[in-house]
């Protein structure tokens, strides 16, 4: 089993005492993540002023830092809209990335996810595939680009949990008929752990951090990264995924 640790996402400072922002807290919380068992990391590097960005000198920094305290850990950054809303100047910014992550996750929900597949396959960046619904999954097929993916990410959005495991059902079948593999599962908030309880029913890859949930499965406060990564190890173990 592959756990893929989500150290920050959109979080805001403040959201969390442990959320990790500068390159230097990424870091050493990456390392901790991987010494708990993470196997893969997702980060959304940050300007000075604390917000998400693309622009090359942050995310080099951050890469950086990060490799050189996670030497052969993949690592991947976000794409999302939010982020940066111009598609020419998103295309703009990654292409000017001087270290480049191994991998980063479109959105097929949102709109340019193909142009941007093909900048990403032209600068040899992999591509995460992030499906949210049932739509984005017959996207991703119909566009002929499920065979050049790192993986999909299936990360239902819907914060309750049966509905966030429903939708991932969807998408499962709809994956499942084209041969899609390898796959990591994530929710969100309250669905967090209820999706990943239904990735391990199937032995699928999971993903856990702060960008998705900021609570452990009785409800309690995570003190960080490295707990909630703990935890889903210790979930493994016990179903013998790890």
């Amino acid at each position: 089993m592959l756990l893929k640790a989500c150290l920050n996402g959109s979080r805001r400072p403040g959201d969390h005492p442990a959320l990790p922002l500068t390159a230097t807290e990424l870091a050493a919380d990456a390392r901790q993540v991987v010494d708990e068992g993470a196997r893969a990391l997702h980060v959304h590097p940050r300007g000075p002023d604390g917000t998400e960005t693309l622009e090359p000198s942050a995310c080099d920094e951050a890469l950086l830092a990060i490799r050189h305290a996670c030497p052969a850990v993949p690592v991947g950054f976000s794409t999302a809209s939010w982020i940066e809303p111009d598609p020419a100047r998103r295309d703009q910014m990654i292409g000017s990335w001087t270290e480049r992550p191994d991998f980063v996750s479109v959105n097929f929900a949102e709109p340019d996810a193909i142009e941007l597949c093909r900048l990403l396959r032209e600068v040899g960046i992999g591509i995460e595939a992030g499906v949210w619904t049932l739509s984005d999954a017959e996207l991703l097929l119909d566009s002929g680009l499920a065979r050049h993916i790192v993986r999909a990410l299936v990360e239902p959005q819907d914060v309750e949990p049966v509905e966030a495991e429903a939708e991932a059902d969807r998408i499962s079948i709809a994956l499942d008929r084209a041969d899609v593999m390898p796959r990591v599962y994530h929710g969100y908030g309250r669905a967090t752990w209820r999706v990943i309880e239904y990735a391990f029913e199937s032995g699928w890859d999971v993903r856990v951090g702060l960008e998705d949930t900021l609570t452990m499965p009785d409800g309690t406060p995570a003190g960080g990264n490295a707990d909630l990564v703990k935890k889903v190890m210790a979930m493994a173990r016990d179903r013998h995924l790890a």
